[in-house]
């Protein structure tokens, strides 16, 4: 019995022991990486992640402070974006991450901390890359997520005190560096010009005059002299002009888009809330048919999403409020609708005299609303059409305002 029973107690123990060779065989130690394949494994995770690499070890922190960390970083296509949060106080750097549907607060650039550029207000962003325009007007360009700074050279101080319609930027990532252009379109309708400024060289270049384009069935075209304000009476008995004022915290409601045949084209919303666009390959502009005419009450945006020109318009129609998002077709020259919020979450905002402020990312549009009495942040899913309402944001036991939000892929190799 004892004979029979051993041969298969040293059978088990036997195989026991080579299932325990056999797992710890199998394990993966990233200490067995080499230095390239443990910069390429910690490229690939969620740039939050990033904050926590210095904490973990000696070698992960050398990792994250490598130039080869970030060319592997560099190299990851796309990140999902981040939402750079723009309240009253312009002093601290807010942001909805996407990825993990949390808010989170960056450190301050300290540049934008100096005394001279404490109040800079945000006015586009591209890539990793957000730019601000101090009160002298000069522009710095920041990576929200490292800190870096970089102040440009002055414009000529007679554009300053010119009309600035649009302020875009549009990456070109590389490999080691961002190399980015800074688009401004100044001027009085029907006279603009535009200026553009170069990373590769740190320069602005010369000064481009813009000329009107003229469409053969011109006459539902604007006319630019529709741009003069008109005063009319609202349906509350309340005085109101036509020409759009701008919110503090999204004076430039400008994109810049690539048509079919590789041309950049700048769109911003005029004074009285026509699209216009201004090719900066033909050195020309048109505007675009209106959506309302000039006397209803509404509030506008555009985004770029997917590379085409979006409009979002807030309206108000039969007791009931409307929020919708449009596109236009230059082939049939028309707008046409792509999205609509649900009736039972934009009627909300009836009655409250309601501003929109919108930035759009890949497929996704992030909507401020804003007004004396409400305050909310809106994700618009365009693929899925799914419309979901942001959790409040808290700082200090309070529910933090936002006015604006400007988007981008946070990427730490992003350079100024």
């Amino acid at each position: 019995m004892e004979d029979q029973n051993c041969p298969a107690s040293v059978m088990t123990r036997k195989r026991k022991s080579q299932e325990e060779d056999n797992c710890i065989s199998s394990t993966f130690y990233m200490d067995e990486l080499n230095e390239d394949l443990l910069e390429r494994v910690l490229s690939r995770l969620p740039t939050s992640a990033f904050f926590r690499l210095t904490s973990v070890c000696k070698r992960w922190k050398s990792v994250a402070s490598s130039p080869s960390f970030n060319l592997a970083c560099s190299q990851i296509p796309s990140r999902d974006p981040w939402f750079f949060m723009v309240d009253p106080l312009l002093n601290r750097s807010i942001v909805f991450d996407s990825t993990e549907r949390s808010w989170k607060k960056l450190n301050h650039p300290p540049l934008l901390q100096k005394n001279s550029n404490c109040n800079s207000m945000p006015v586009s962003a591209s890539g990793g890359l957000i730019c601000f325009r101090n009160s002298y007007g000069n522009f710095i360009v920041c990576n929200p997520v490292t800190g870096s700074c970089n102040e440009h050279p002055p414009l000529d101080p007679s554009l300053q005190n010119l009309t600035f319609h649009a302020v875009v930027m549009h990456s070109c990532p590389k490999y080691e560096q961002s190399s980015y252009k800074l688009v401004v379109v100044f001027g009085e309708l029907p006279k603009l010009s535009f200026r553009v400024y170069n990373s590769d060289t740190g320069s602005w270049e010369e000064e481009t005059a813009l000329c009107k384009k003229f469409d053969d069935d011109s006459a539902e075209s604007e006319s630019s002299e529709e741009n003069a304000a008109v005063y009319f009476l609202s349906k509350a008995g309340n005085v109101v002009a036509t020409n759009m004022q701008r919110s503090p915290s999204k004076q430039y409601s400008s994109v810049i888009t690539t048509s079919k045949d590789g041309e950049e084209i700048v769109h911003f919303l005029s004074s009285s809330g026509s699209v216009v666009a201004c090719n900066l390959a033909t050195k020309c502009f048109s505007e675009y048919p209106r959506l309302l005419p000039v006397f209803f009450e509404y509030s506008i945006d555009l985004v770029e999403c997917g590379g085409r020109m979006l409009v979002v318009l807030l309206s108000e129609f039969f007791e009931s409020a409307s929020l919708r998002v449009w596109c236009y077709d230059e082939d049939v020259r028309s707008w046409h609708q792509i999205a609509a919020m649900p009736p039972a979450m934009s009627h909300e905002w009836y009655g409250n005299n309601v501003d929109i402020n919108c930035v759009g990312a890949g497929d996704q549009i992030l909507i401020c609303l804003s007004s004396a009495e409400i305050s909310s942040c809106v994700l618009c899913d365009l693929a899925a059409n799914e419309w979901v309402e942001l959790p409040k944001c808290f700082m200090d036991g309070e529910a933090i305002k936002f006015m604006s939000a400007f988007s981008f892929e946070p990427r730490i190799e992003a350079s100024v």
